[in-house]
């Protein structure tokens, strides 16, 4: 009597095999863990009789380009020399979402004899029928790709439009909290010094050189370069403005600007007057518009580089006559002229307490900025002493050789000797400006001895003051109007310095 069970073949040596897991970040969120795709493949495995060899983890990659990654080599690789003869994974689009790729995987198993595994479509490509599935299937998945990637991509669009935060770096001097961009309390200081730093000294690689002096980092712990200074003096959030969705790569390090209607904008509090952020912001241009310019000598006369003409271009002294002049429409001012304007207006802006109040109120607003740097610069001390700390008592545990020790080690102590050098400087610094800010009273006592010793100065005195009190003058064209604007620190820290500029020695 014949018997109607039908026994499981199992090979005498059971067939090598590899587990591929590829699973989105999205998918484990919604429950598709790693863990599950290779218990599943496990399963099966055990079901055929095969032997699980390798597993392949690129949890959280991305599909559209896998095969150089070091998993995906090292899976080729055991399939050269013939660790294993077949991989098993849960769909084709697991595998890759790119049919060059997925049809490339194929026929390097195809050559070495070996079989790939879908365990949801059912798929072996040992077979033609099973190839020519597998073709029409991973051109389906690299569809599914384009698809998912136009549908980001107009996610992205929506929430710039409203204004939404997308992923990205938030940039250097913000953090976000409760959905709003908010200063960083340890790097708003340092971007706002880089504006101080660079409309001083005017090049993008010395500020770089004195903010690494003065023991400051990049948020990845690394040197500031010229390349990230000119990035964050450009970048839109120090006016106030975290602009969203304005960029597209467009192959390798190049990218391009969208068009203006897909951006979107998040208002954020500033860290620098947008006069100052556009004053920084056009030395840039010209320096990308002319890269051979570099700053040069100081100038000899009083009001030079600080004299605009209304149509916006600047005016200069010629060789060869004793006025400002506009290199544009040619708007003309005698030197003589503009001193005593100037003069005059000293004279009146500072005897007027209201402007004089909302001046000092600027200064005083200079003063907390240079105590927040300050506050911020011993935060970085306390923090690089905890990471010396940190490293010392993994050495005494150990966990560091003593012959790597000092690789940790003295990169901390070198940086916590820069920081402790300038220490000394900012506290001098903050006590330089608090004893100079002063009373309106005082200053405008300070305003009428500067008016009426104005004449007797040194031209080198006269110079320094005006660089001190002075941020724009403009000068009308076809009418007799002249415009000064002071700068916010003046009434406290550069009116005050005029007793010790009359009192120095004359020629």
């Amino acid at each position: 009597m014949k018997s109607n069970t039908s026994a499981l073949v199992v090979p005498a040596s059971p067939v090598p095999v590899g587990i591929w897991i590829r699973v989105s970040t999205d998918q484990q969120a919604q429950g598709e863990s790693p863990a599950h795709h290779l218990e599943r493949a496990k399963h099966y495995a055990a079901a055929r009789g095969w032997e699980v060899r390798e597993v392949y983890d690129l949890a959280g990659v991305s599909g559209k380009a896998v095969l150089d990654h070091p998993e995906a080599k090292r899976m080729l690789r055991d399939l050269e020399r013939g660790h294993i003869k077949s991989l098993i994974f849960s769909k084709l689009a697991r595998l890759a979402r790119n049919t060059r790729e997925l049809l490339e995987v194929a026929e390097k198993f195809k050559a070495k004899g070996a079989n790939l595994v879908s365990l949801q479509e059912t798929l072996d490509t040992s077979t033609p029928a099973g190839m020519l599935f597998f073709t029409i299937i991973s051109a389906m998945a690299e569809w599914e790709r384009a698809e998912i990637a136009d549908r980001v991509k107009a996610s992205i669009s929506v929430r710039a439009k409203l204004g939404k935060p997308l992923s990205g770096k938030t940039p250097f001097g913000y953090i976000w909290k409760d959905k709003k961009l908010v200063q960083h309390p340890a790097e708003a200081p340092v971007r706002k010094l880089m504006y101080e730093l660079f409309l001083k000294h005017k090049r993008l690689g010395t500020v770089a050189r004195l903010l690494n002096e003065m023991g400051y980092r990049t948020r990845a712990n690394c040197e500031w370069k010229d390349v990230s200074v000119g990035r964050l003096i450009g970048d839109w959030t120090a006016k106030g403005i975290y602009r969203i969705n304005v960029y597209r790569g467009t192959g390798g390090w190049n990218y391009e600007i969208k068009d203006e209607s897909e951006w979107g904008r998040v208002d954020c509090e500033p860290l620098v007057r947008e006069t100052a952020w556009n004053e920084a912001n056009q030395m840039l241009e010209e320096r990308r518009s002319t890269p051979k310019k570099r700053p040069g000598p100081k100038p000899v006369h009083l009001f030079a580089g600080l004299v605009h003409c209304e149509c916006g271009k600047k005016m200069y002294v010629g060789p060869n006559t004793p006025k400002y002049v506009c290199t544009a429409c040619r708007n003309k001012i005698p030197m003589q002229d503009l001193e005593e304007v100037f003069v005059e207006e000293i004279r009146e802006v500072f005897s007027n307490k209201t402007k004089l109040n909302h001046q000092i109120s600027a200064a005083q607003q200079n003063l907390r900025d240079k105590e927040e740097l300050l506050a911020a610069h011993r935060q970085e001390i306390d923090k690089v002493r905890d990471e010396m700390a940190k490293t010392h008592r993994l050495y005494l545990e150990g966990h560091i050789a003593l012959a790597d020790f000092g690789n940790f080690h003295k990169p901390l102590s070198d940086r916590l000797i820069q920081l402790q050098t300038e220490l000394p400087k900012l506290e001098a610094e903050l006590d330089y400006h608090r004893i100079r800010t002063v009373s309106a009273d005082a200053v405008q006592v300070e305003a009428d001895t500067l008016y009426n010793n104005w004449p007797h100065l040194p031209p080198e005195n006269k110079r320094r003051i005006i660089e001190g009190i002075v941020e724009r003058i403009e000068i009308k064209k076809d009418r007799p109007e002249i415009e000064i604007t002071f700068s916010s620190t003046a009434p406290s820290e550069d009116m005050t310095t005029n007793q010790q500029n009359l009192r120095e020695p004359r020629d």
